[in-house]
């Protein structure tokens, strides 16, 4: 029997190096193909350098409606006129095929996935808000009122770090990346996971 995989959310305040730390889990630990970072389906127009089905399933307003109806979204949200959502049957597909699956989302889509899947879910958190400003003064892409913005959203949504599985505090990338590592190779080793994968070695060692 195939090995399910696992549903891993992963949320955390913008600056926090969420997307680093799952590019680079994905780029120096995925030989074997069995992670993926999902992709959602949103209606913004696509931005020059992405690419359709790679960076998101780019689809008019009429066609996200009517996924909306037909329940094809394990949750989606409207942000800022624009809609995204995270497709079920996407998911469900690769989770059968033994991959572990991603979800790059905050903590309102991690309530809406958390009742309808099981899931294991991470949060990251900067060592301090200090850093975290830093972070975000220093990609020099924003004026001061926007990174004050950022930051009070930031500590709003750090506020919900205990309804998470796990917490990996974002300080030496390194050591964050081998917690990630951690986790997920450690849910691998889960006494239900390997039943699934070691099934023939389990009967036969445990034959009479």
């Amino acid at each position: 029997m195939a090995q399910q995989g696992t549903l891993y959310i992963i949320s955390s305040p913008s600056g926090a190096g969420k997307s680093s730390l799952i590019n680079a889990l994905l780029t120096q630990h995925n030989a074997a193909g069995k992670m993926q970072l999902s992709v959602s389906h949103t209606t913004r127009a696509m931005r020059p350098g992405e690419e359709q089905g790679v960076h998101y399933h780019f689809v008019s307003v009429e066609a996200f409606k009517a996924l909306i109806a037909s329940g094809d979204f394990l949750e989606w949200a409207e942000v800022f006129g624009n809609y995204y959502g995270t497709s079920r049957a996407a998911i469900e597909t690769s989770l059968a095929q033994g991959i572990d699956v991603f979800l790059d989302i905050d903590w309102q889509g991690a309530r809406q996935i958390r009742q309808q899947m099981a899931t294991k879910s991470i949060f990251i958190l900067p060592p301090s808000r200090a850093e975290l400003e830093q972070r975000l003064i220093g990609r020099g892409q924003d004026s001061h009122e926007v990174i004050a913005g950022r930051m009070a959203k930031a500590i709003a949504e750090m506020v919900h770090y205990d309804e998470y599985d796990y917490v990996i505090i974002n300080q030496d990338f390194e050591l964050a990346l081998f917690q990630l590592r951690a986790i997920i190779e450690s849910q691998r080793l889960e006494i239900r996971q390997q039943q699934q994968a070691q099934q023939n070695l389990l009967q036969q060692l445990l034959a009479e």
